[in-house]
């Protein structure tokens, strides 16, 4: 059978193609193949990176920046300090006597004065016309002395004669002897009258420095005035007072036993030159309200640095531990099992080593445990563990400490 064949025309069959391309139905789209070979890359890429990238290697931990200091042994010197108060080494208030007026003053307010030196003049004239009427008795007196005892040697001439009785002779005698305790009588009024004539000369009894003057000429004063003519401190050499804790004296005694205690004083004057004295007094009794003892130490104030009524900062050695091993005392830490420091080993990494500490002071810690020149920490010590690395900011070779000083007076044990 014969199938007849239908030709489209060309035209149609051009249209219907390029439709079904339009479409995409018949090709795949260039910009499909990149993103699948983009997704491929990544895919490639995340698994390189994860199985077969090789890892790097793990970095340990920054070393931490410490600052060191060595362990220093030898002879420890404890000094003690404390605020003192400077004191004159003796003040006199200047007072009459008697009852009298101002007649001259003679010095002036701040005047440095000698023992012996002339103050006041006070009115004497009434003591001095005493004086005189005094000696004009005596005068009298011994005339009248004179002339019993030449009555006394007729009488006894007398009585070898057998002119007169034994018992003229005996009234004789006790003439005699009468106007001799009569004249011993008017030579203690004369001594008394000089005493009174004394005191209208008002001295200095010790060398300082006068204070404010409260009286003037012509002022009447009085033993029993509520102010003093004037005050007298002794400022060269002058003293300083200041207390101790009862836990020191036994170090400051023995000290005291061996020589004389050498006490350094910083003046509150501004400047940091120190002056030197020594100890010279240790009181009889500890407070017990307080636990402290009072000291004295005297100090020669050529220059007159001290001054009565200011403080100053007291240093004074009482004690030395020979052979003692220190390290500063930031370079001991507190923990939990006790006292320890940190150790710097050969190899920069710190190792814990516990201490017992002897005493402790502003500038060392005397302690036990270690060994002499190890080198210890002494800053960022709050950063380490055992078997930390270290590195030094900057390495300190300088001594520990020198001589151990102990904050207000006061060593901890």
């Amino acid at each position: 059978m014969k199938t007849d064949r239908i030709d489209q025309p060309k035209s149609f069959v051009d249209s219907n193609w390029s439709a079904s391309a339009g479409t995409g139905r018949g090709r795949v789209s260039p910009w499909v193949v990149v993103i699948a070979v983009l997704v491929l890359a990544g895919i490639g890429w995340f698994a390189w990176r994860t199985w077969l990238a090789p890892k790097p290697v793990a970095k340990g931990p920054a070393p931490v920046v410490v600052a060191t200091a060595l362990v220093q042994q030898g002879d420890v010197p404890l000094q003690v300090s404390a605020n003192g108060n400077v004191t004159a080494l003796s003040t006199v208030e200047v007072r009459p006597q008697v009852s009298s007026t101002i007649r001259t003053v003679h010095i002036k307010e701040g005047q440095t004065v000698k023992p012996g030196d002339l103050l006041f003049s006070l009115d004497t004239r009434m003591d001095e016309a005493n004086l005189a009427k005094a000696q004009a008795q005596l005068m009298r007196d011994q005339a009248d002395l004179a002339d019993a005892r030449r009555t006394l040697v007729r009488s006894k001439d007398l009585l070898e004669r057998n002119f007169i009785s034994k018992s003229a002779v005996d009234t004789a005698q006790a003439k005699v002897d009468g106007f001799e305790a009569t004249i011993r009588a008017d030579q203690a009024a004369i001594e008394a009258s000089r005493v009174a004539v004394s005191y209208g000369a008002i001295r200095a009894t010790i060398g300082g420095r006068t204070g404010v003057i409260n009286v003037f000429p012509g002022s009447l004063v009085m033993p029993n005035s509520a102010l003093p003519m004037v005050t007298i401190a002794q400022v060269q050499p002058i003293a300083v007072t200041f207390s101790l804790p009862e836990r020191q004296l036994a170090a400051l005694r023995e000290a005291l036993r061996v020589g004389p205690v050498q006490v350094t004083a910083l003046p509150n004057d501004g400047s940091k030159a120190p002056v030197t004295g020594k100890i010279t007094f240790v009181d009889n009794t500890v407070d017990p309200q307080y636990g402290t003892i009072r000291i004295k130490a005297q100090f020669d104030n050529e220059e007159q640095r001290l001054w009565p009524g200011t403080y100053a900062s007291v240093s004074a050695v009482v004690q030395t531990l020979k052979g003692a091993l220190s390290v500063p005392p930031q370079a001991v830490v507190t923990g939990p099992e006790g006292r320890f420091v940190y150790v710097v080993q050969p190899d920069s990494k710190v190792a814990r080593v516990p201490v017992q500490v002897v005493t402790t002071t502003v500038a060392a810690a005397v302690i036990e445990g270690v060994q002499p020149g190890a080198r210890v920490v002494v800053e960022g010590a709050q950063n380490l563990r055992p078997g930390a690395q270290v590195r030094e900011a900057t390495p300190a070779s300088a001594p520990a400490a020198g001589p151990a000083r102990a904050a207000n007076g006061a060593a901890g044990h």
